[in-house]
């Protein structure tokens, strides 16, 4: 799987996911556990959206529409 999406938050990471399985493309998200773990620190750049290779395009279509605000 190839990374394709680097959420501000679990939650975005979630959206952008839901977005993709609604247009059938099967993705992952990772960074779950590592919110918790961040304690006093800034929350950054821990939750990414994956998916496999052969549907990068079009997930990197539709998640500039979700970042332009054109969906």
């Amino acid at each position: 799987m190839q990374l394709v999406f680097r959420a501000n938050n679990i939650l975005e990471a979630h959206i952008v996911a839901g977005l993709l399985k609604s247009h059938e493309i099967e993705c992952h998200v990772g960074g779950h556990f590592l919110q918790g773990a961040v304690g006093d620190l800034p929350a950054t750049d821990f939750a990414h959206v994956f998916v496999e290779q052969d549907n990068i395009e079009a997930a990197q279509a539709i998640i500039d529409g979700y970042e332009n605000n054109l969906l």
